[in-house]
């Protein structure tokens, strides 16, 4: 919780932790029952962030975590209820074992599309809506590491945001969020969060 409050602070969001809680089941940990740990485990309102941590994550190799964005029309018998919150790779905490990744970033990417923040790169395209905030440059794909100067789009205004939060660059060259992108997760969080 400390590095999502530091990581956030800059756009004025400030968390408050109400409970941590410790289970070993093989299944979830390995994350094969994501409906029944969460269906178990979740607390809390649609306003309430749960984040589990887990020893290895479905998805494409080198999955460190993955969120629900906001929808609408969620009711707290919901399957959406239930399974909202963030999924993270236990090995992304600080001073986790996943060299580059941590710092307990990823939590700070991965709470980005919580609140209903895209890819920088969304769209893996120079064109089109990208990331729906008109701030952050366009980016044709995701940065690697930590490229100073990369500029995927060069015939557009402003290089890659790979200080971006939610860019896929490196722990330690993550450090910031646009001024559009704070407006958008303050008008999807009232939009479809706080009115649960």
């Amino acid at each position: 919780m400390k590095v999502l409050s530091e990581t956030y602070a800059s756009i004025g969001i400030a968390f408050v932790h109400k409970d941590t809680s410790w289970t070993i089941h093989a299944n979830w940990s390995k994350d094969n029952d994501e409906e029944g740990m969460k269906r178990s485990l979740r607390r809390g309102t649609y306003s309430d962030l749960n984040l589990y941590f887990l020893k290895e994550l479905t998805g494409p190799p080198g999955t460190l975590g993955y969120c629900n964005f906001p929808a609408g029309d969620v009711t707290p018998t919901s399957l959406l209820f239930f399974l909202d919150g963030c999924n993270l790779h236990v090995g992304s905490v600080p001073g986790g074992p996943i060299r580059g990744f941590n710092l307990g970033k990823t939590a700070t990417h991965e709470v980005g599309h919580w609140f209903g923040l895209m890819h920088t790169f969304e769209g893996d395209d120079c064109q089109g809506a990208g990331d729906h905030v008109d701030d952050t440059p366009a980016q044709a794909s995701s940065s690697q590491g930590c490229p100073v100067g990369r500029d995927s789009c060069p015939d557009l205004p402003g290089a890659d945001p790979i200080h971006n939060y939610m860019d896929y660059s490196s722990d330690p060259c993550y450090e910031e969020f646009t001024p559009g992108q704070a407006n958008r997760i303050r008008s999807l969080w009232y939009r479809y969060r706080v009115k649960s």
